[in-house]
């Protein structure tokens, strides 16, 4: 962990307030392109994973190889049900002697539920530390000792765990994002969330996580056998379609082709510097070779 009395730059903390940016104005979304950002993730749920069977436990509830998380390294990585729907996704990384998983705080109760569940007989504990700890992720810029090399919106960037009455770190001229900026960033960077993308009804490869939080080599995980059968035959249900449009379109409108319906949009916002509005929305698979449209108006894909 970083030293609190540290800042990410090497330049000391400052107890007050980070600066707030309450709307992604064409401005800030240029600063954000050219010189990154840092966003408090604080809010999301956090837990510690101890026990001589930690690794392998977890290993058989993920998507991904934990093997291949360290100290100064996060992995992505969704958890599912036994038909191969997400539970929730995580960002998993290694202390000396647990693992640390941090999720949307939406799913803090359920994703508990979720793990606890499948520990048996294994020497595994899961622990809530989500009130223990500060959690900050920088993108644009590189790390210092005691980060977490990270990849939450598309970008190269590092997580700060400190704890949770350690003092506000500081980002040098990096400004620190609204709850509602980074909502709009990561629409812009067509990075799926959970509920809006990722939920009980959705398999990880159709959320475009294929490549992103899955390895099919490491061995059997709840909900595997659903997935290989996704990968091998490349049949699912939906896919993500990220579009743009110049009408009043909105999070829950049906998308439709040839006026019939073939999925929602789940996220929406608008362009900093177009003003065209810009969404995520689950068709089904197949279907976005066509003109897609919401609301009556056309959605253009990007």
């Amino acid at each position: 962990m970083l030293n609190p009395e540290e800042s990410v730059t090497g330049l000391p903390c400052h107890a007050g307030p980070p600066l707030m940016r309450p709307d992604m104005t064409d401005q800030l979304f240029n600063q954000i392109t050219a010189h990154g950002a840092a966003m408090n993730l604080s809010q999301r749920a956090k837990f510690q994973l101890t026990g001589a069977d930690r690794v392998r436990y977890l290993n058989g509830q993920v998507t991904n190889d934990i093997r291949r998380a360290t100290e100064t390294s996060a992995l992505y990585a969704c958890v599912t049900d036994a038909k191969g729907r997400i539970a929730g996704d995580v960002f998993i990384h290694t202390s000396a002697d647990s693992l640390l998983l941090d999720t949307e705080a939406d799913a803090r109760e359920t994703l508990a539920a979720r793990l606890e569940r499948y520990i048996v007989a294994d020497d595994v504990e899961l622990t809530d530390v989500t009130e223990s700890w500060q959690l900050w992720h920088v993108f644009g810029g590189d790390g210092a000792e005691g980060t977490v090399n990270s990849n939450r919106l598309g970008a190269e960037g590092f997580d700060l765990w400190l704890p949770a009455d350690a003092a506000t770190p500081a980002f040098d001229e990096k400004c620190v994002l609204s709850d509602e900026d980074v909502e709009t960033w990561r629409i812009l960077q067509k990075i799926p969330r959970w509920p809006s993308e990722l939920n009980t009804e959705t398999f990880p490869p159709e959320a475009g996580l294929m490549e992103r939080a899955m390895d099919f080599a490491k061995g059997c995980y709840i909900g595997q056998e659903v997935l290989s059968r996704i990968k091998t035959t490349g049949k699912m249900p939906r896919e993500m379609f990220a579009f743009e449009t110049d009408g009043d379109v909105n999070k829950g409108d049906d998308i439709l082709l040839a006026d019939k319906i073939i999925g929602k949009v789940t996220s929406i916002t608008s362009h900093p510097v177009t003003g065209a509005r810009i969404g995520l929305g689950m068709v089904k698979q197949g279907m976005t070779d066509g003109v897609l449209t919401a609301t009556g108006h056309t959605l253009r894909p990007r």
